[in-house]
């Protein structure tokens, strides 16, 4: 019985070891290297401070830190379910009519292919120095990846099955209902988990141009404001805060999207 116990205490903690121990074993060797080199080449603390500073500027800055993460990770997180919801309906219209395809997905990789940097002063032009701007430029960033992996799901699917449903009287409507949008939910779950890494970076990158003389505190905004002081410590600390964001917001839909594809196993 204690053996039992023991081994369903001691399963996932070594599963867990397992996973995610040589990542953590590289991150030790990583910030040992940093030290050596900031240490061994008496670097300044200006240039390349040590770890424990950077900790110490991220303890100290801490309140501006968190709030700044809130304001990206709402301007992230808004944009990329904009991004799902808009890229969705892309989707079914290029599914439904390949007149719309051949005419607009040219501009939807337009958009993938101009640089963000170029864009966001555009976009601070028409749409002002507003937390809407940001989420815009989310939107921009992340609308790809959802357009094309959706439209690919919804295309994909078996002339078999779409006869089957036409021979039992199912318009275009029923079967992009009951045939297509079931079919296309591990494409939208691909095309999300893509988008979710790139919606803090598009929600950064916007920061850096609206957060200039406004209220808006972003990640991006503190870096601007750090970078313009000279204090290293405090930027680096803000890009390990943006690096966790990143990864929390990607693990948030990797979740999601096991749940999501655990249902449509069962479902299917």
């Amino acid at each position: 019985m204690s053996g039992g116990a023991k081994r369903s205490w001691t399963t996932p903690v070594s599963d867990a070891a397992r996973h995610w121990g040589p990542a953590l074993l590289v991150a030790v060797i990583a910030v040992a290297i940093w030290q050596l080199v900031a240490w061994g080449f008496d670097m300044p603390s200006a240039l390349l401070p040590r770890p424990v500073e950077v900790w110490g500027a991220a303890a100290e800055n801490r309140m501006e830190l968190l709030k700044a993460l809130y304001a990206t990770g709402l301007a992230a997180a808004a944009g990329l379910l904009a991004a799902i919801g808009l890229g969705s309906l892309i989707s079914v219209a290029f599914s439904q009519s390949r007149r719309v395809r051949l005419a607009f997905f040219p501009y939807v990789i337009f958009l993938q292919t101009v640089p963000i940097v170029a864009i966001a002063p555009l976009l601070i032009i028409w749409s002002g120095y507003q937390f809407r701007t940001v989420v815009i430029v989310t939107v921009i960033v992340c609308l790809f990846p959802i357009v094309n992996s959706v439209t690919a799901g919804l295309m994909a699917i078996d002339r078999q099955w779409s006869d089957l449903f036409s021979l039992y009287g199912a318009g275009r409507a029923k079967k992009l209902a009951r045939l297509q949008i079931p079919a296309a939910v591990p494409y939208l779950v691909l095309g999300a988990k893509t988008s979710s890494g790139l919606a803090v970076i598009g929600a950064i990158v916007a920061e850096f141009f609206v957060g200039n003389g406004t209220d808006y505190d972003g990640l991006g905004t503190l870096m601007t404001h750090w970078q313009g002081f000279v204090k290293t410590d405090a930027l680096i600390a803000a890009v390990f805060t943006s690096t966790l964001l990143g990864l929390f917001l990607f693990g948030l839909v990797h979740g999601i999207s096991r749940t999501l594809l655990r249902r449509w196993m069962d479902a299917a």
